[in-house]
């Protein structure tokens, strides 16, 4: 299941352990609509790895400090580093990156 963050402390607990999968999104962004059920089969599927999802509107200062610019744009930590990026609704590239870090 993907987990919505509502605030930056969650956040920065959320990426402070384990592998950590963060999908940047907005409400009214087609292709984060497009993506959001592939990233839910995918956090089935790898449960090693943590899924969640930050709206850029409602934590705009989390979505700042990380530069996104771009709807959706996936995020990837390890132990509270950010180790990888995807900007898009890439499924391929985000099923890749999964796999080369569990």
């Amino acid at each position: 299941m993907v987990q919505e963050i509502n605030s930056a402390e969650e956040f920065d607990k959320a990426i402070a352990s384990g592998v950590v999968l963060v999908d940047f999104f907005a409400t009214w962004c087609g292709p984060c609509k497009m993506i959001a059920p592939v990233l839910d089969k995918f956090s089935k599927e790898y449960e090693q790895v943590t899924f969640y999802k930050v709206d850029v509107d409602k934590l705009s200062e989390v979505a700042a400090r990380f530069e996104i610019s771009a709807m959706p744009t996936f995020l990837f930590f390890q132990n509270g580093e950010v180790v990888s990026k995807v900007t898009g609704a890439n499924a391929a590239a985000i099923k890749q990156t999964i796999t080369k870090l569990i």
